[in-house]
């Protein structure tokens, strides 16, 4: 097998790409309003409830209607899931990876379609799209051939007159529940990652993606996954994700999404219920205070691009997003400047047009939410740009910057989720980091800097999972940068690193005496 290696991006300037993208496009509208079942032990089934997925770049567009799963199918397929896992967790290690790598196959023959699915249901912009794609591709590949070198012969210690051996054997039943904002990579990941240790799951996808993950689950299906691997029960989070969470024969949970939601799920996980024989393990990755740091010997401009990329990227719709710039005062007007500029370019509109830099934002409740935030700086910074809806039949919101902000804000300390920079002064490089580590959260960071003793300072004190130098602190590659943050940013996953897939196993170690 050929070493990994991530999937290259597409290049939009290529007109051939273009047009490829934009056939795509039209290949995934004159689908759109089809009807997606249940798919529990490999039979589809529909339910009396349905709910209908729309563009958030236009919502009069349905993009399709999903059956929803009640309580009597979430025990079905919590029920399957374990009958499956007694002849899953049997098949080889290297079988179950190559099941992956021929789901990566079709993804990369389908990788313009995915990606269109995912500029109509959640609104990404083109090159934000074909980054999800390929990082899905990532996902599966690299677990592929990291579950093959741990079905290998591990290292132990030798000793005179014994024989011992390490292995890894799978968990059982795991309920994986994705976020809307990576709504194939993050969920391809966290299932594939799963199934390849040879656990089965119930997959619950988030309401605003449902369609997209449907489409995943036509992949697994012409991959040849064995029925009851993998049970498709889209629902509300309220009434069958938790009755998941707390059933007796689930094993793991793997979450993403927001603080409140993980820190339920832990609390409801760690009690133990009648019949239940294990602790449950749980895999939260749940948000983060993301900041950027400007040193005042930086390189500007390259400061000025990264904190605009890492703030508007998906209209801040990303963990790692940068919220806070903590510019030191010497160049703070500058990099200010700089910034509000490079925004006042941004084009805010459809994210099926190819020439859009920022699409909408996901749904009604995030739209409020990010406007009431909004509200709130106005009372707590100086708005430099946006502030408000921009045009459209959409959920559309300005970029918005604000200035002057007290590191103590609640702009300032608060996962808006949404297009809201806050530009905070430092009166020099350790107060910068001060105010950095100053949050909950702990997941990205950057810092902009020539002065390698500030950057080596940075190494050792800014406490975040991922920490940039020079660069975006948004964009983590799977091998390269293994993904995951401290305190309330989640339990440290490291998503796309080796170390990775032991969170969905055990291991054993067996002893013969010679």
């Amino acid at each position: 097998m050929i070493p990994f290696r991530n999937e290259p991006l597409t290049d939009f300037s290529n007109e051939d790409h273009r047009k490829a993208f934009e056939h795509a496009l039209n290949k995934v509208k004159s689908e759109l309003g089809k009807e997606y079942c249940l798919i529990i032990g490999g039979q589809q089934m529909k339910t009396e409830e349905k709910i209908a997925s729309i563009n958030p770049s236009n919502i009069t567009e349905v993009i399709g209607t999903i059956y929803q799963a009640d309580l009597e199918l979430a025990e079905k397929a919590m029920q399957t899931a374990a009958t499956t896992f007694e002849t899953w967790k049997n098949v080889s290690p290297e079988a179950r990876a190559r099941i992956l790598l021929r789901a990566a196959a079709i993804l990369r023959r389908k990788k313009h379609e995915f990606s269109a699915w995912m500029v109509l249901e959640a609104g990404k912009t083109w090159p934000e799209a074909d980054a999800d794609t390929a990082e899905a591709i990532d996902f599966m590949e690299f677990y592929a051939r990291v579950m093959m070198s741990y079905s290998e012969k591990q290292p132990l210690v030798s000793i005179p007159g014994e024989e011992n051996q390490q292995i890894y054997i799978p968990l059982g039943v795991g309920v994986i529940i994705p976020p809307w904002n990576f709504p194939l990579a993050i969920l391809v990941g966290m299932t594939t990652a799963a199934i390849v240790c040879g656990n089965t799951v119930c997959l619950k996808p988030a309401s605003t993606t449902n369609v997209i993950a449907a489409k995943f689950m036509e992949i697994l299906m012409e991959a040849g996954l064995p029925d009851g691997v993998v049970n498709f029960i889209p629902g509300s989070g309220s009434v069958i994700g938790e009755y998941l969470v707390k059933h007796r024969l689930t094993r793991f949970i793997s979450f993403t999404g927001s603080r409140e939601v993980g820190l339920r799920i832990n609390e409801l996980a760690a009690k133990t219920v009648p019949g239940q024989k294990w602790i449950k393990r749980v895999i939260a990755e749940m948000g983060g205070k993301d900041s950027i740091i400007v040193d005042e010997n930086a390189d500007l401009d390259l400061a000025a691009n990264e904190i605009v990329v890492s703030a508007f990227g998906f209209s801040g719709q990303k963990c790692s997003a940068c919220s806070r710039a903590i510019v030191h005062q010497a160049v703070y007007d500058k990099v200010l400047e700089k910034v509000v500029i490079r925004t006042k370019e941004l084009v805010v509109g459809e994210a099926k047009n190819i020439n859009v830099d920022m699409g909408p934002v996901i749904d009604d409740q995030a739209y409020q939410r990010i406007l009431d935030y909004i509200e709130v700086g106005k009372r707590e910074g100086r708005l430099m740009i946006g502030g408000g809806k921009a045009n459209g039949n959409g959920y559309f919101i300005e970029p918005t910057i604000f200035a002057d902000v007290k590191p103590d804000a609640r702009i300032a300390q608060e996962e808006i989720f949404g297009p809201v920079l806050a530009f905070i002064p430092a009166n020099h490089f350790e107060h910068a980091l001060e105010i950095a580590n100053n949050t909950e959260y702990g997941l990205t960071g950057s810092v902009i800097s020539r002065d390698r003793f500030n950057l080596e300072r940075a190494r050792d004190e800014f406490y975040v999972g991922n920490l940039y130098f020079n660069r975006k602190c948004t964009g983590a590659l799977v091998g390269v940068h293994p993904f995951g943050g401290f305190n309330m940013s989640g339990t440290n996953a490291k998503a796309g690193g080796r170390e990775y897939l032991l969170l969905f196993m055990q291991a054993k170690v067996i002893s013969e005496k010679l």
